[in-house]
């Protein structure tokens, strides 16, 4: 099965986790930053199965996997809420 890798790179802050978790080792760090000073992650495609282990690992969710085999497969992880930090109530 082929697959394709689309990356925003301008999202993308470069912590090189979809870099670990490819099996193909279809995705490096960029040489050249972004316009956030980040140097983002970068791929060509051409050995990539559309696994979609990156794209489920990437946190800022920057990744979309596409998939040939059966059509347009779109992995789209929302990043996580930031929420309050909660206050320890301590006893009294």
């Amino acid at each position: 099965m082929a697959g394709k890798i689309v990356i925003d790179t301008e999202r993308c802050k470069g912590c090189g986790l979809c870099v670990a978790v490819c099996p193909n080792k279809t995705i490096v760090i960029s040489a050249t930053s972004n316009k956030n000073g980040y140097f983002p992650a970068q791929t060509d495609s051409k050995n990539c199965t559309g696994c979609a282990a990156c794209a489920i690992i990437c946190p800022e969710a920057t990744i979309e996997v596409f998939s040939d085999s059966s059509g347009r497969v779109i992995v789209a992880i929302e990043p996580s809420k930031k929420q309050e930090p909660g206050l320890i109530k301590e006893k009294t």
